[in-house]
């Protein structure tokens, strides 16, 4: 069942100074103005029963692990439109790789309502996270209210 985006926050505005127009997908500024903060813990592609999904396949992982960290921001009132700040750890990272990893960012886009550009991200290549068969790793952090 597709998510209902949230409308756009009254307590996140992003932008992007001139000097910093890089050519990247995601705004490099957030200013939260609200006053309650929610912390979402790093997600990977697993179900609610903790069984794989898309194994081997990042653009699938990032998929997956975006819809479980919108479940999480869901659960605390929020939704990506909330956040300010988002972190990708990505196991044996290439610059070959960012297709693939964009891909999985598209296909859940609209779905999850994630603003465009995004909010501000990293995305920092690991060797290896806490299972071998996983490929990415999503962190969030919103402000509301």
């Amino acid at each position: 069942m597709p998510v209902q985006p949230r409308e756009p926050s009254v307590t996140v505005q992003l932008s992007s100074p001139e000097s910093l127009m890089q050519p990247v997908p995601y705004a490099h500024v957030a200013i939260g103005t609200g006053t309650r903060h929610v912390h979402v813990a790093g997600q990977i592609s697993r179900d609610a029963r903790g069984r794989a999904l898309a194994p081997g396949d990042l653009a699938g992982q990032v998929a997956h692990a975006l819809r479980n960290t919108g479940a999480g921001l869901r659960s605390a009132g929020a939704g990506f439109g909330d956040v300010v700040r988002l972190t990708f750890y990505v196991t044996d990272w290439s610059p070959e790789k960012i297709e693939a990893f964009m891909a999985g960012v598209q296909e859940v886009g609209e779905e999850l309502g994630l603003p465009q550009p995004m909010p501000p991200s990293s995305l920092i290549g690991v060797d290896h996270l806490f299972e071998p068969d996983v490929l990415v790793e999503v962190e969030a952090t919103a402000v509301t209210d």
